[in-house]
């Protein structure tokens, strides 16, 4: 592969396309039941934008529906977007002598699916080359694009269904989808287990603090199960 911008870009978008196939449906969903919890189009839209988290959205359109307050929804994606944090730092070695501005655009566009990719390019032999941040632009960039545009045709179609249609059982069928296919070993196992009994266990707790419990209990879960 040639060490130009322009083929380090292209090479990260074609990497990214397959997965676009299993992105895109949730970009739909997430339009469809933001504005059924009530968001308006520009404001769903803007979530997505600016929030570009396919999990963390799924939760706090949730939240947004059951007037959670915006303390804890803020509290609840932190806890969800933690994993971000050792994203950045396996990505850490990929950037040195990047400038400020790069960095930060290349953090907003990191995520699992542009992450997966971007590593698996860098980790193999011979992939190491000036412009190898590019690579990580051009998927994440991609990535970005395409679920933008679904969220905005899930947001067409969502103002074409009936309120009387009850999609909320889409919400719970779409993260069941979301975390079976990354149960892979016992850390992750345990982690969704864990975090599935707490969420049930502590569903009555006040301005929907169960689950923020969940979610620590599971990493926490994940944590211990890795250590053994």
């Amino acid at each position: 592969m040639q060490d130009t911008p322009a083929a380090q870009f292209f090479a990260g978008a074609r990497a990214e396309l397959p997965i676009l196939l299993g992105v895109a449906p949730f970009g739909m969903i997430y339009g469809i039941l933001a504005l059924g919890a009530g968001l308006t189009p520009l404001a769903a839209q803007a979530m997505s934008a600016i929030v570009f988290a396919g999990s963390s959205q799924f939760m706090l359109i949730q939240l947004v529906g059951m007037g959670t307050p915006a303390l804890v929804m803020i509290l609840t994606g932190f806890v969800i977007n933690l994993r971000h944090a050792l994203y950045s730092a396996s990505m850490a070695p990929h950037t040195l002598g990047l400038n400020p501005i790069w960095k930060g655009v290349l953090s907003y566009l990191l995520t699992d699916e542009a992450y997966a990719v971007s590593v698996l390019h860098y980790n193999k032999a011979g992939s190491v080359q000036g412009n190898k941040h590019w690579y990580f632009f051009g998927a994440g960039l991609t990535l970005w694009t395409s679920w933008q545009f679904s969220t905005a045709v899930g947001i067409f179609l969502g103002a074409q269904v009936p309120s009387s249609w009850g999609l909320d059982f889409t919400l719970a069928l779409t993260f069941i989808a979301l975390v079976f296919p990354v149960i892979r070993d016992r850390p992750t196992l345990f982690a969704a287990v864990a975090a599935g009994v707490t969420s049930i266990l502590a569903a009555g707790l006040p301005y929907k603090l169960g689950l923020v419990s969940a979610a620590l209990v599971g990493i926490l879960a994940g944590l211990l199960a890795e250590r053994k």
